[in-house]
């Protein structure tokens, strides 16, 4: 991806979308069906306008095997996606819904940024962020209220600003 963002989405056996990632600029979609010779179980939608480069698949594959260095750093490329995928599931399986609201604010406001008014550059709506942190839309409804109404944070619409950082983060550890 030359630029723009995406979600990274696989469809739960309840129907419910499961966002497993947002992919950003300089990042690669799709490598491990092409590797698997394997239909993909993701679907990418875009989250922004977005500027892409398709790589036929044969390219990938012929790159595979007649470059050592490419296929490392694509082996690096899928096990850094791997131990992010262990990390997710800890997550899951270890935090409650408002340290993952948390760490999701986080998340985003580092890998994307702030506008000129403090606000998260990716805006997400509430039902995408209750995907990413893995509950109902309606508790991620209620934990961002109750984050807004400790001026942990404020909104503009759908736009998110990090008013105090040392609040979330002390949520993100757990106190």
């Amino acid at each position: 991806m030359r630029s723009g963002a995406s979600k990274l989405s696989k469809m739960s056996d309840n129907g419910k979308d499961q966002i497993v990632k947002i992919s950003t600029k300089g990042e690669v979609l799709g490598q491990r069906s092409v590797i698997t010779d394997e239909i993909t179980n993701l679907s990418a939608v875009a989250l922004n306008d977005m500027e892409v480069c398709y790589i036929p698949k044969q390219h990938i594959q012929d790159s595979l095997h007649k470059n050592v260095e490419f296929t490392k750093d694509i082996l690096l490329h899928m096990a850094n996606d791997l131990k992010l995928a262990d990390d997710v599931i800890v997550n899951m399986a270890e935090k409650n819904v408002k340290q993952r609201v948390a760490e999701t604010l986080k998340y985003l406001e580092d890998n994307f940024g702030i506008d000129n008014d403090g606000f998260i550059t990716i805006t997400l709506t509430r039902e995408d962020i209750a995907n990413v942190v893995g509950t109902a839309k309606e508790a991620c409804i209620r934990t961002l209220s109750s984050f807004k109404k400790k001026n942990i944070i404020s909104t503009d619409g759908k736009r998110i600003k990090i008013e105090d950082k040392k609040a979330l983060y002390r949520l993100i550890e757990g106190f």
